[in-house]
């Protein structure tokens, strides 16, 4: 037996007989490959099933087509751009209604709820869903998505939407997405010491308006962090002083850290929300959710963490040039 579970390529199953299969007969409806990811991340989850699919995207239109016209879907306002525009420009089409709140607010959450709202812990659904592309996989080379749940009528339902849509990771995607489990525990307690380190650099810094990360004591929702979490991501958003100008050459100043979307990977990935992740999201909505002109998104990654801060540093130095700082 294979120590690293093998790819397994074939579209196509030899049966023994009309209607015999030996558990797979064609790749869209079941793939040896993608068997043992979906087994594996069903394992982290402590769930029974787990399915995966072509990205967090297609997880999410899978999901939804749960869900019938006129049902009532609650979101959290300041999700991914790609979640928002999808509800807005999609689902609406096929008759669902969401309402984007602040779900740390208890009395939003309380308002936003309406009879034909979809409450799946009321109904006893749990389904935990995954952007498999960032973190899970963690060498920005995946697309996928992933959805666990251990409820069997649910798992029936999506597995028949899997099949029925088509919405499949390739194989290779499937071995790749594997492979990343192997080091994910080691990669995030890496990416969240390299990011309370940066978050505290910039936190300390003149040329920093505010920083964003819940491993800081500074952020609203520190307690709830110590409280569920044994750590937390690399992600960390700040606002720099001054303007959209200010902003744009410290993006492209950077030389670690690379301007580009998406996160989790083991390479530090720097972005404009306003002009790039979010730009789908409606300005007054943009403005409302804090997303500025002067806000800045970072993935820290895994390189060493003196040159990130340092490299951090000369691009702050650039945007800013009259401002003086201690050495670092």
């Amino acid at each position: 037996m294979a120590v690293v579970p093998p790819i397994s390529l074939s579209t196509t199953f030899k049966q023994v007989a009309p209607g015999k299969h030996a558990g797979f007969e064609y790749s869209r409806s079941g793939n040896p490959t993608r068997n043992c990811l979906e087994k594996a991340v069903a394992a982290l989850d402590g769930a029974k099933y787990c399915m995966a699919f072509a990205s967090g995207l297609a997880t999410t239109m899978t999901i939804a087509h749960l869900l019938k016209s006129g049902d009532g879907i609650i979101c959290m306002n300041d999700v991914y751009g790609g979640t928002n525009r999808y509800f807005r420009r999609v689902g609406s089409e096929m008759g669902l209604q969401t309402r984007f709140i602040d779900c740390t607010s208890l009395k939003c959450l309380r308002e936003a709820i309406k009879p034909n709202t979809k409450r799946p812990l009321a109904l006893g659904a749990d389904i935990c869903m995954y952007s498999a592309t960032k973190y899970m996989n963690g060498h920005s080379d995946v697309v996928m998505g992933l959805a666990s749940t251990n409820r069997d009528d649910l798992y029936q339902k999506l597995k028949f939407l899997q099949n029925a849509i088509g919405a499949v990771p390739s194989p290779f995607d499937c071995f790749l997405c594997n492979r990343g489990l192997k080091t994910l525990s080691l990669r995030m307690r890496q990416h969240f010491k390299n990011a309370l380190a940066v978050a505290q650099f910039l936190e300390a810094d003149p040329r920093v308006e505010k920083v964003f990360f819940p491993g800081l004591p500074s952020h609203p929702q520190y307690k709830l962090t110590k409280q569920q979490c044994t750590g937390t991501s690399g992600m960390i958003s700040f606002l720099i002083k001054g303007n959209l100008e200010n902003a744009k050459i410290f993006l492209e100043n950077l030389k670690i850290f690379c301007l580009a979307e998406s996160l989790g990977g083991y390479e530090s990935l720097a972005e404009h929300p306003a002009i790039m992740t979010h730009a789908s999201v409606p300005v007054e909505e943009r403005m409302v959710l804090g997303i500025s002109d002067t806000l800045i998104r970072l993935s820290v990654g895994l390189e060493d963490v003196e040159d990130i801060i340092e490299d951090i540093h000369q691009a702050l130095k650039v945007a800013h040039p009259n401002v003086v700082t201690s050495p670092i």
